[in-house]
């Protein structure tokens, strides 16, 4: 029997901000997908279970002459099918001597694609015919710089009016290329497209599924651990909650979760992990109550930066603390995901840019010595949310909106006092309850109350109310790299003001946040 990472396809990546969406794409054909950057100093993949690489676009010119992203060398070594999108389709007609300019007309977004001839990508693939019966596919186009004449053994097999050559291949050296993104649902035909390439081209079996992961990491953790203890630390979020599902099949009563309360959760958290992780799952849970540890070493703090280290600092002591109670643990689970996995390894290019700090904790003190676990570190946030349903998590968890690692601490802007932090609780529990109640949850992507601190005059029966704002945000986004403002009905919006205000003594007014990202960033700090 395969084991299911027995074949991969490898997707070299040139910067493009759709790379992880076509690793998504080819998991959900039932393959596992690993991505590496261009021009990464170590080659960590096994070439010997790649059946297939594909080349994803990039923000870059080929026509940079040295100082263009290359193909690496070990790619054409491989002598399997190959496939390149948008830059790696121009990459891949410079290679082999193909011509590339920068178009005088260029395409962002929809476009028609006239297909041009039969080839093995698009067989039997359309969205309508035009007048002269012509298959046209409807396609996402993203490109300055195009090929404007193909290499030796490459024919054309689609085109648009501005682009002349958007698609070829060489069936001799199976390799293909796509000016336009099979992998944004823009392109209607896009998953066919992909599926193509993975099974009849690539002949990938549907080996990745949740139920062989599952089986797959439970045999891991338990070869790596043995009898051993092992340490998690659980937030309620859904990464660390889907470790503690698998650990707890895994391993049972080895493990041991810490859950730290640091008074900077949503409202009623701390019980809701007790109830689901220890009473529903048997799993065991030492509750630390450390709210006043946390506030005190917030008290007069307002920079974000700031306040993210000292959450994070504090953090690592309170649970260092209660870690060295336990005595002979000599594991650390973490809920490390891929995409945590890729932006490390991209950190090496030195092309990384930090807008804040990450949310999450990076590590514990290397005094602890503890050998780290982390079951989830292949899989994409969706695959992570897959297998929580099958190991028996509720959709409540699995689905809850992202929450910041320092909690509410970057949801207060400036001082964080427990005031401010008991108002915001209870504000953003009403908006979380109208949006499940209406259907909006799970519509948005992510949603939250923010404190703004600063009064504002408002009426209350008879009486003057001079009290603080309370700032409403939510967001609609694929990837959480580009998001827009949900647009959420004006009723509803009222219906939330109304029962802020009203069951908010301290609220005295309330707002909704229609900033998009870019510009602005989903959280306030």
């Amino acid at each position: 029997m395969k084991n299911l990472f027995s074949q991969k396809i490898l997707i070299i990546d040139f910067g493009s901000q759709y790379t992880q969406l076509i690793a998504r794409r080819v998991r959900e054909l039932g393959v596992f997908s690993e991505i590496q950057a261009w021009d990464a100093k170590t080659n960590t993949t096994d070439i010997t279970l790649i059946k297939g690489v594909i080349l994803s676009g990039g923000p870059e010119s080929v026509t940079e002459g040295l100082s263009a992203p290359k193909i690496p060398d070990f790619v054409f070594s491989l002598n399997v099918p190959i496939l390149g999108i948008c830059y790696g389709m121009q990459a891949i007609a410079q290679h082999f001597g193909g011509e590339v300019q920068s178009s005088d007309k260029r395409e962002f977004g929809y476009a028609k694609v006239k297909k041009e001839h039969d080839s093995l990508l698009l067989n039997e693939l359309s969205d309508n015919v035009d007048n002269s019966t012509e298959e046209i596919l409807d396609v996402w186009m993203s490109h300055g710089d195009k090929v404007v004449r193909a290499p030796n053994d490459f024919k054309c097999i689609a085109s648009t009016d501005s682009c002349l050559i958007a698609g070829f291949e060489s069936k001799n050296k199976r390799i293909f290329g796509l000016q336009f993104h099979p992998e944004v649902t823009h392109t209607k035909q896009g998953f066919f497209i992909l599926r193509s390439f993975v099974t009849l081209i690539c002949d990938c079996s549907k080996l990745w599924t949740p139920a062989a992961i599952i089986d797959d990491q439970i045999r891991r953790v338990q070869s790596l651990v043995g009898k051993k203890k092992v340490l998690l630390g659980l937030s309620g979020g859904v990464d660390s909650s889907v470790v503690a599902a698998l650990l707890n099949r895994a391993i049972g009563d080895q493990l041991i979760c810490v859950f730290v309360d640091n008074g900077l959760l949503r409202k009623n958290e701390g019980d809701h992990v007790m109830q689901m992780f220890a009473k529903n799952l048997g799993i065991n849970v030492i509750r630390v109550n450390a709210q006043k540890e946390f506030l005190e070493g917030l008290s007069g703090i307002a920079e974000p930066e700031q306040k993210r280290k000292i959450i994070g600092k504090k953090f690592i002591e309170v649970f260092e603390r209660e870690s060295s109670k336990l005595g002979d643990v000599e594991f650390l689970a973490q809920g490390t995901i891929y995409p945590d996995v890729i932006e490390s390894a991209g950190a090496e290019t030195g092309k990384a840019h930090v807008i804040k700090s990450h949310h999450n904790v990076g590590g514990l003190p290397d005094e602890m010595r503890l050998e780290l676990v982390e079951p989830l570190k292949e899989l994409f946030k969706d695959e992570v949310r897959t297998i929580g349903l099958k190991l028996g998590l509720s959709r409540e968890i699995v689905f809850r909106h992202p929450f910041p690692g320092p909690g509410l601490g970057v949801r207060i802007l400036g001082e964080v006092t427990e005031e401010y932090a008991d108002i915001l609780r209870e504000a953003d529990a009403v908006f979380i309850e109208e949006l499940q109640a209406t259907g909006w949850y799970e519509k948005t992507s992510q949603a939250f109350a923010v404190f703004l601190p600063v009064k504002s005059v408002g009426v209350v029966g008879d009486g003057r109310r001079y009290e603080w704002v309370i700032g409403l945000r939510a967001v609609e986004t694929i990837d959480f790299m580009t998001a827009r403002s949900a647009p959420l009905p004006h009723d509803f919006l009222e219906k939330v003001s109304n029962r802020i205000i009203n069951e908010i003594p301290k609220v005295s007014r309330v707002t909704y946040d229609i900033s998009s990202k870019p510009p602005a960033t989903i959280e306030w700090e």
